[in-house]
């Protein structure tokens, strides 16, 4: 292990001591008998705090933006982390510790310069909220309006960049020693982490990703999106309209509102699909702290959505597979979801097509049309992850926002409506865009625009259409692949015996030397 990622580990150590989250691991699941006693000692020396959730969010604070990530996400799963610990997390949203109001006033200023610093009447320097990234101070134009100002924590940049590479360096040590996270893909999940985590510092990039979503969503009854004012965005500071409306966390003033939960998780779903089937456009950071609720009408509530740094969009293949996987969900034909795996790779294309229709089928047939509260995803997917270490399914890095984001998808709906069914909502949604994607209209549309690549590609067509056959073809590859490694192994044992018989040889050359010169 590099000492660079040991020391990073020791540093964990010692935060997690002082906040005393070793209280927080479940000692039945520890395997060694040395590790429970160590861990017990631990128990008796460092007693437990009296509010353990509040010390587990200031023990993710304390580590930065990371780890405040990390804490927002957890705070949406109260099913698999319960409602204490989660209601601690919460504060991660939008209450983490603001930087110096002097500084934050220092770099408006000096952002806005002296053309824009007149168009505000006043600027509010205590902030409205702090986030991980950046925190909000309320103003108001000379014109009237109620406006936000955002601005970028001084010096995150490079402290991202420290956490994220001893996170990456620790994640490549970690699976060259367990399997499982090579075919997870940790390094490239921690990569792409860094990535996303680098685009929320550029105030520009959210900017245009809000205009973009506010367009798609322009009179929509589903989804609302603040009007930004482009002339005052700069690279660590954009400004938006105020808002006044309850967070998705707020739900007593919700409740006290009249608000109807059926309508707006059923609006939520509809516009995650809509996001991501129709625009493929959508917004992958929608924990509580950045969504809020239209009340003007409590029975037809609207989201509202801020905080547009992370958008993720998705290739049109891996589009339509996930879509076609659903579609194929929603029929229970599991033998066509073995056959997207295949076609797309995301499967060897040796795998047992039987045996995998199989574990998918009692994997799914389980919770299939039952309401979130009947439904226990954490130990769904830990069966899929052992369907993974089975058959060698790979995870898709590229889906890894997309899987992000249903799982805040999946807490706030379980949070709002747990009675809630994904699928019956789901259902027509998928097969109105099957229509207008896999349809005839769809087809010849599609035809028309690549006309001519088409034409050059006639000749393959019969052979195409015969998904057997490809699927064949791809068994045949990965069986001669499988026979060359085997070969190239054998191969490289003979080599290894050959020079271990050198080795021998030169050995007991000189030893024979060395005993005839001493006698």
């Amino acid at each position: 292990m590099p000492l660079s990622t040991l020391r990073y580990l020791l540093g964990l150590a010692g935060v997690f001591l002082r906040f005393r989250l070793h209280h927080l691991i479940p000692t039945q699941h520890i395997p060694s008998p040395m590790t429970r006693g160590l861990l017990t000692v631990l128990r008796l020396v460092l007693p437990a705090p009296k509010d353990m959730p509040a010390q587990l969010a200031a023990a993710l604070a304390s580590r930065g933006p990371v780890y405040i990530k990390l804490g927002q996400l957890l705070s949406t799963r109260p099913d698999i982390f319960g409602h204490a610990i989660c209601q601690g997390l919460a504060q991660l949203q939008d209450r983490v510790p603001p930087f110096a109001e002097r500084d934050a006033m220092e770099i408006i200023q000096q952002s806005l310069g002296e053309q824009a610093l007149p168009a505000f009447e006043h600027i509010e320097s205590r902030p409205i909220a702090s986030a991980s990234i950046a925190q909000v101070h309320g103003a108001q134009l000379v014109t009237g309006e109620a406006v936000v100002i955002k601005v970028v924590r001084p010096h995150i940049g490079s402290q991202i960049r420290r956490e994220m590479g001893a996170l990456i360096e620790l994640a490549e040590w970690l699976a060259g020693r367990l399997p499982i996270l090579q075919q997870l893909h940790l390094q490239q999940i921690m990569r792409d982490q860094l990535v996303v985590m680098l685009a929320e510092l550029s105030m520009f990039l959210e900017a245009r990703n809000q205009i973009q979503l506010r367009r798609n969503f322009a009179d929509s009854p589903l989804l609302f999106v603040p009007r930004l004012y482009p002339r005052f965005t700069r690279e660590n500071l954009l400004v938006m309209e105020r808002i006044d409306a309850p967070s998705i966390g707020e739900l007593d003033r919700l409740r006290e509102a009249g608000v109807d939960f059926k309508v707006l998780a059923h609006k939520g779903v509809e516009t995650f699909f809509t996001q991501v089937f129709d625009d493929n456009f959508f917004h992958a950071d929608m924990h509580p702290g950045n969504v809020f609720v239209d009340i003007t009408n409590p029975n037809d509530p609207r989201w509202i959505a801020l905080d547009c740094a992370i958008i993720g969009s998705l290739s049109e293949s891996d589009q339509s597979y996930i879509a076609q996987n659903l579609i194929a969900f929603f029929a229970r034909d599991y033998r066509q979801i073995v056959n997207l795996h295949l076609r797309s790779g995301w499967i060897p294309a040796d795998t047992d097509a039987d045996a995998f229709e199989q574990v998918i089928r009692s994997v799914c047939d389980p919770i299939f049309a039952k309401p979130l509260s009947e439904i226990s995803f954490a130990a769904f997917m830990t069966e899929l992850l052992e369907a993974a270490r089975e058959f060698g399914m790979q995870v898709q890095p590229q889906l890894v926002l997309l899987q992000k984001t249903l799982l805040y998808v999946e807490g706030l709906g379980r949070q709002l409506y747990p009675q809630l069914d994904l699928w019956e909502t789901a259902e027509p949604f998928m097969r109105r865009w099957a229509v207008r994607n896999l349809g005839a209209v769809a087809v010849i549309g599609k035809l028309l625009n690549q006309g001519p690549k088409l034409w050059s590609e006639l000749h393959r067509l019969p052979s195409l259409l015969d998904d057997t056959q490809t699927i064949d073809l791809r068994k045949q590859l990965a069986h001669q692949e499988k026979d060359l490694q085997e070969l190239g192994d054998r191969l490289q044992h003979m080599q290894r015996r050959s020079r271990r018989r050198r080795w021998w040889l030169a050995i007991a050359t000189v030893a024979a030397v060395a005993v005839w010169f001493s006698n």
